[in-house]
């Protein structure tokens, strides 16, 4: 047998490649979109991908299952559980609990596992030339490392009423299921840390039945369905806003893009009849360079690993918009954009330099270090405002301050006194520099980043409440 597990860290996510050597086919589970990575696999170990399957219908993701279909002419296995309302609307070979697939000498056997999502469905490996016995099972969102998949998504993301506590309860019933398996089996989730699809996701890419049995806390909940479902649902992170697209653009028949885009790069006079008819510039650089100078209006959002999880939350999938990258980062954006179906940009520029030749000013930003921020606290008429999430917030922040969350901060502007001076902060920058461009490009005037953020105040030895 043939294994190889896929990471995408930008939005921790886990797919896996599965091959029979002796009659030289693949399988590959949960795809994301820039495919060529399981065609290179393939093509590395001369083998045919045949087999393509999902655990469920994505939400953190824009699924590569019909990219990589329409490129090698496999099948697609995918979920008939769920009942109405959760069946995938374009052609694929319906799968059900207990279906058995064969790929070559591999058996793959579905376990129907609800709880996450109605439809959501496990996957069995049977290594039959080795043993008998299953050796691997891939969970998508159902087990994860020391935790589970969060049934609340539904109704926060999707607006789906009345869905969290039916999926809870769901997820209680589908870990009986779990803790029937045999101890040895080798646990291979969708997720890792950092996924909004738990709160508390381990950071080892796999884990095994037993242990889980025996360290993850929603196996210790036996005969208490009850306190499995108040702690399941309690402090969820906040689902990303374009959550509820992706679960849309899963589920129904879309526009496939089989290849990474290769962006236009723009002229000055692109750009400046681009700025004039309104169409959004994200600036991609890191937060020290945007400070120093940046093209008014947009919005800083740093290339790393959280970029498209952020640009989910304030772009619109219908508008265009221009990407300012460096060149050395052009390719890695516009996968991660890719993987989230982002794909409506009108061009790239590599630094503000179009924006100056045609004319353009430069704004900066205002960043105060800690001595200036503490000789603030003194005014009454200081708003300080902590753009982390609740759960951040709620386990420690800064006396006085109120919490408004950089992901919802453009539908909570009502929060934020335009004629007072405001401190925003993060914990380490990032998230206050997003902030820092919104609220300037609403037409905020007095807005100062403490940039250094919890990080400094907490390592300061300064005060925190709860």
């Amino acid at each position: 047998m043939f294994f190889q597990h896929i990471y995408d860290k930008s939005l921790a996510q886990a797919s896996y490649f599965i091959g029979c050597q002796k009659a030289g086919v693949a399988a590959v589970i949960d795809a994301k979109r820039d495919v060529d990575t399981y065609i290179e696999i393939a093509k590395q170990n001369n083998m045919k991908i045949t087999h393509i399957f999902e655990t469920h219908i994505h939400a953190d993701f824009l699924a590569g299952s019909r990219e990589l279909a329409a490129i090698t002419g496999a099948d697609m296995y995918l979920s008939d559980e769920g009942g109405e309302g959760w069946k995938y609307e374009f052609p694929h070979k319906g799968v059900k609990d207990k279906d058995v697939i064969k790929l070559g000498n591999l058996l793959l056997e579905i376990l129907h596992t609800p709880g996450h999502t109605p439809e959501s469905i496990s996957i069995l490996l049977t290594d039959t030339p080795a043993s008998m016995e299953p050796v691997m099972l891939f969970t998508g969102d159902f087990v994860f490392v020391g935790d589970v998949g969060r049934p609340d998504l539904l109704e926060k993301a999707a607006g789906v009423v009345g869905t969290a506590d039916a999926g809870a309860i769901q997820m209680y019933k589908s870990i009986q299921k779990f803790n029937l398996l045999s101890d040895f089996i080798q646990v291979w989730p969708g997720h890792g840390a950092g996924s909004a699809c738990g709160k508390s996701l381990g950071s080892v890419p796999s884990t095994t039945v037993g242990y889980e049995k025996a360290r993850n806390w929603a196996f210790q909940y036996n005969d208490n369905e009850n306190g499995f479902v108040k702690y399941l649902l309690a402090d969820q992170p906040e689902p990303p806003k374009y959550f509820a697209k992706m679960k849309s653009l899963n589920k129904i028949d879309r526009p496939l893009l089989t290849s990474v885009p290769k962006l236009k790069q723009l002229t000055a006079s692109e750009l400046k009849d681009s700025v004039t008819k309104g169409i959004k510039i994200i600036d991609a650089r890191s937060k020290n360079e945007f400070a120093s100078g940046y093209i008014p209006g947009s919005i800083n959002i740093e290339g790393n690993n959280s970029f498209a999880t952020w640009a989910g939350w304030f772009l619109n999938y219908d508008e265009k918009f221009i990407l300012l990258v460096d060149e050395t980062q052009l390719d890695d954006l516009t996968r991660k954009l890719m993987r989230v179906g982002l794909d409506n940009i009108y061009g790239y520029i590599p630094s503000t330099k179009p924006w100056i030749e045609m004319g353009g000013s430069l704004d900066k930003s205002t960043i105060i270090n800690l001595d200036e921020f503490k000789n603030l606290l003194a005014d009454k008429d200081l708003e300080i405002i902590d753009v982390r999430n609740a759960t951040e917030f709620k386990a420690g922040h800064i006396v006085g301050a109120k919490h408004v969350f950089v992901g919802t901060i453009l539908n909570n502007l009502d929060k934020i006194n335009k004629d007072k001076k405001v401190v925003i902060h993060c914990q380490s920058g990032a998230r206050a520099a997003i902030a820092y461009s919104l609220l300037t490009k609403s037409g905020y005037n007095n807005i100062l980043n403490y940039s250094a953020g919890m990080n400094e105040w907490v390592n300061e030895g300064n005060s925190v409440i709860s």
